[in-house]
């Protein structure tokens, strides 16, 4: 694992991460506690890809790139400028929520404040969605990277391969991540594909591909900051397979205990990038232990708080059905 300070990042931008991992873990399991209770209908969980999630945020620029996530991604959105009640307001089904108004499901995110599309429940629809994004930073000749994300199953859609074929062939400013944990819901890696790496269908299509540990934040915050580098400067795009670890079902509606093992399942917590994480971060002297038990303790009252909030909201009524679907004219 490499050391945090050869990122290049200040010790306060790496405590600033260690952060948002946490975040996304404790508003991640809140999300669960109100599936659980009945207040909301559905969860899909990214526990366990929080490190590699917010290394690969970090190398954006947030007031100009454009964010295209899949169901995982709350961690990254919230990175990227959405905040827990946000999140949760989604969830919830209210008004307000910023990324439908409360007529997506849930863990469908979106800000058009912050650049954020929201997707389809159809998996990787938003691969050429983003190839349109991108292109129009080509043709208008503007100054922003498009990220765009999906799991190692979602990658052998078809979609997925048209959306690279096209943006290798016109140079998009644009980067590919597949989030691979290793299961396609309950099919494993080795009934998904026989490649060794799907980092190698980058150079497939004509750009660099790049396999990197998603539980490493450093190697994984590098291998973002250079494409994106690249892809800024007219080197066209790139695909990074982030390796990670998906601790929980594949959701709310998932008992993975069908198809892993009791000994798997028992291990998961051994590659847990949060607690990777934290033990680097105290080894090398960034935060001590009840340093990172006083950021809990403030992120769980801030998480309480917006759950209260976002509860309270109105819900949609039944007479706005079709606002906030199409454009305006």
């Amino acid at each position: 694992m490499k050391k945090l300070a050869e990122s290049g990042l200040t010790k306060e931008e790496i405590i600033k991460a260690y952060r948002y991992v946490l975040l996304g873990r404790r508003l991640d399991e809140r999300l669960w506690q109100l599936t659980r209770i009945g207040k909301t209908s559905f969860n899909i969980s990214g526990q366990g890809h929080e490190v590699g999630q917010v290394a690969m945020a970090m190398a954006f620029d947030h007031d100009k790139d454009y964010f295209l996530p899949y169901y995982r991604d709350m961690t990254p959105c919230l990175v990227w400028g959405m905040t827990p009640k946000d999140i949760l307001l989604g969830s919830l089904g209210k008004e307000d929520d910023p990324s439908s108004h409360g007529r997506q499901m849930p863990n469908h995110y979106g800000s058009k404040e912050h650049n954020i599309v929201t997707h389809s429940s159809t998996v990787s629809t938003q691969f050429p969605l983003a190839t349109g994004v991108a292109y129009g930073a080509q043709l208008g000749k503007k100054d922003y990277v498009t990220l765009t994300t999906t799991g190692e199953g979602a990658a052998n859609q078809g979609e997925v391969q048209e959306a690279m074929n096209f943006a290798g062939v016109k140079k998009l400013p644009l980067i590919f991540v597949f989030e691979n944990n290793g299961y396609a819901i309950s099919v494993g890696r080795e009934e998904q594909y026989a490649s060794e790496k799907l980092s190698d269908r980058g150079p497939a299509f004509g750009f660099t591909g790049i396999q990197v540990d998603g539980h490493d934040f450093v190697e994984s915050y590098l291998a973002f900051k250079q494409v994106v580098a690249d892809a800024r400067n007219g080197k066209g795009p790139a695909l990074i397979e982030l390796m990670v670890t998906r601790l929980t079902a594949h959701s709310a509606d998932d008992d993975h205990s069908v198809y892993r093992s009791k000994e798997d399942i028992e291990n998961l917590k051994n590659n847990d990038g949060l607690l990777l994480f934290e033990k680097q971060l105290i080894d090398e002297g960034y935060l001590t232990r009840e340093q990172m038990k006083a950021m809990d303790k403030d992120l769980k009252e801030e998480i309480n708080q917006a759950t209260d909030e976002a509860e309270a909201m109105p819900d949609p009524t039944p007479d706005t059905i079709l606002e906030q679907v199409y454009a305006d004219k």
